[in-house]
């Protein structure tokens, strides 16, 4: 019996068009990431996700990273509206997908924006970044849809960063690895473990204690290991040229 389905998207032909926005663009080799994502499909599988893929969206060069396109809470899919407008068109392919895989389904509304690597689940609380690509009125739709699910919803302001799981993620008991100084710490309410490498603070629980994270945190992986978890490291250097972490990649739907 698999842990549940991991939605994922392939990237497309104008990967290398990918928005950046705190880093300097370098070239992206498509033909590499198209390998990597492979993989990152594979130790999803092997970790026991039923994969399911998302319709292209090869028009939409990030549409890659799925998870800026839905907040799955328990059994309640949140469409969300993303910051940059050019990335709106994903949203139809993961509305199907997610109608299929059964979840009722909400949206954020305009004039709210919400991007889903915004969004930290941790337990009942709910923390989501406000910044560049998610606003007030987004956020407080969220704690709106998520408040039917029993969820408490606390924004959480960023600094010099794309997403807010670009600057924390936790780890299955919910300790939370971080850079602090790319957000408001302090908002979060609880201690947070800070990591002296860029890609540690992006980590994606597998259940049990399996652990993702990316080729490029060796030193996160030794310190997760060390914490009891069994990292499963997967390189995804292309898509960090494009301010992607292994977070983004994919949306877990634990089977209920």
């Amino acid at each position: 019996m698999t842990r549940g389905i991991a939605l994922v998207r392939r990237p497309g032909d104008r990967l290398t068009d990918g928005l950046v926005t705190h880093i300097a663009r370098s070239d992206v080799d498509v033909a590499r990431a198209r390998r990597q994502h492979e993989a990152y499909r594979a130790a999803l599988a092997e970790a026991g996700w039923e994969v399911r893929e998302v319709a292209p969206a090869d028009d939409c060069p990030d549409a890659v990273f799925v998870e800026d396109t839905v907040v799955v809470c328990d059994d309640l899919a949140v469409l969300t509206r993303p910051g940059a407008p050019q990335r709106r068109p994903e949203i139809a392919g993961t509305e199907k997908t997610v109608r299929e895989a059964g979840l009722e389904v909400v949206r954020v509304e305009a004039p709210g924006t919400l991007d889903g690597g915004d969004v930290l689940q941790v337990g009942t609380t709910v923390y989501v970044g406000l910044g560049g690509r998610t606003d007030e009125e987004g956020v407080a739709q969220l704690g709106a849809r998520l408040a039917t699910r029993g969820r408490t919803v606390v924004p959480v302001p960023l600094r010099a960063v794309l997403h807010l799981k670009s600057a924390v993620t936790a780890l299955p008991d919910g300790t939370l690895l971080a850079l602090p100084e790319l957000f408001d710490a302090a908002a979060l309410g609880q201690p947070v473990r800070a990591v002296d490498e860029e890609a540690g603070c992006h980590v994606v629980p597998l259940g049990d204690d399996l652990v993702l994270l990316a080729a490029s945190a060796p030193r996160t992986a030794a310190l997760v290991a060390e914490l009891g978890f069994t990292p499963v490291v997967v390189d995804i250097s292309e898509y960090e040229k494009l301010e992607g972490c292994v977070t983004c990649l994919s949306v877990l739907i634990p089977r209920g």
